[in-house]
């Protein structure tokens, strides 16, 4: 099966290399980049012969010329729409990155394009296929806890750096962290509770990674090695953080032109009645990271947290706790990345159906953007699209 990749950066080239360990028939013969030498070296360093690929400057020239069996795209954020929706135009197995949109107009676009298109989809949703989210979903629709009456998740970010330091801190592109982060969340919150978001109201803050260095400093450029904590100097004396040392080409996280806020809360209001309650933030550090959700009904209470890799089941009205192990500290996002690729490989096939479909990646952008908006406005917003 041939593939086509537009956007071989460090994201796909890992969902590329799970691929590989398939071993299930799938050759990379195509690749879109913008720097085809630096395309080369990646591929030689994760052994595919870079004289087996052809390489293009321009997608849709890649797609016109290749025969393709699927294509997998991992451009930056506010191309994804754009890109998708030429690949849908061919009906084509695609993957897509997330955030499938950035900006309204652009998922109009692609919701407009899938409704004519018979491309299957995988959008990049490892929380909603990894072990926690499928013992979770098993225990719900089992009743042990009846049915969900309220969710309480929390994403506390222990590498929240790299939103401040590196390419993610541009706010054109990104468009902000609730759709850089929390659309994990609200589609694994979408899927346990398998109910659509109807409104939402939010709030966020930017108290810490803002500050008056020039535009553009880099780290290897400031004075401050000694005072700065976030310096490579601090890095690695006082917090032992020797990975991140050897990166000294990081932008300064307190410059003018530091975007993206460190905090977020929102509330969620289902069609069902229900409503969820979610709060984000970039600024703890080692032990203090905490992703998972507390999922409450009136038999019983589900709590995980992919960092202590533990799903808890506390029963209500009976004296009984069950505690659940789950051993994902070696596989990628928690265990997801695989079933994805596993997926989109069996869907090239035209086996089976997707498991993180592009429906739900819409609607995870859709109320991530009405977050977004109600967070500016300090209001609720309707989760629906214009008019």
């Amino acid at each position: 099966m041939r593939v086509g990749i537009i956007g071989y950066g460090s994201r796909m080239r890992l969902m590329v290399d799970l691929m590989q360990r398939l071993s299930a028939g799938t050759v990379i013969t195509a690749i879109t980049e913008l720097d085809p030498d630096a395309t080369r070296r990646n591929l030689a360093e994760h052994g595919i012969d870079p004289t087996s690929v052809h390489l293009y400057t321009d997608a849709d020239e890649m797609l016109c010329n290749e025969e393709l069996d699927g294509v997998m795209i991992g451009t930056r954020c506010s191309s994804h729409a754009r890109l998708a929706i030429k690949v849908l135009a061919r009906n084509l197995p695609l993957f897509l990155e997330k955030p499938v949109a950035t900006n309204m107009d652009d998922l109009c676009a692609l919701r407009e394009a899938a409704k004519v298109s018979l491309s299957p989809v995988v959008v990049s949703f490892p929380l909603r296929v990894t072990p926690i989210i499928k013992l979770a979903k098993e225990i719900i629709d089992s009743g042990k806890i009846g049915s969900v009456e309220h969710v309480q998740a929390i994403n506390n970010v222990p590498y929240g750096y790299c939103y401040y330091m590196g390419w993610y801190r541009d706010e054109n592109e990104t468009q902000g962290l609730w759709l850089q982060k929390a659309t994990h969340d609200f589609d694994y919150i979408n899927y346990l509770l398998q109910a659509r978001p109807i409104s939402v109201a939010a709030i966020s803050s930017k108290r810490v990674y803002k500050g008056d260095k020039p535009a553009g400093l880099r780290c290897a450029e400031c004075k401050d090695w000694d005072t700065c904590i976030e310096s490579p100097y601090h890095l690695y004396y006082s917090r032992s953080e020797t990975e991140r040392v050897e990166n000294n080409d990081r932008f300064c996280g307190f410059a003018q032109d530091t975007g993206n806020e460190d905090c977020g809360s929102a509330i969620v209001e289902y069609e069902n009645g229900v409503h969820a309650s979610y709060s984000q933030n970039f600024l703890v550090r080692r032990g203090a990271a905490k992703r998972g959700a507390i999922l409450i009904g009136y038999k019983g209470t589900i709590e995980f947290d992919w960092y202590r890799d533990e799903l808890t089941v506390h029963m209500h009205h009976t004296p009984r706790v069950e505690t659940y192990k789950i051993d994902s500290k070696n596989a990628s996002h928690g265990g997801g990345d695989i079933v994805l690729v596993d997926n989109f490989v069996r869907l090239m096939r035209g086996e089976g159906t997707s498991v993180a479909p592009l429906e739900a990646g819409i609607t995870s952008a859709l109320l991530c953007l009405k977050a977004k908006q109600a967070a500016m406005e300090r209001n609720w917003q309707e989760v629906r699209f214009p008019d």
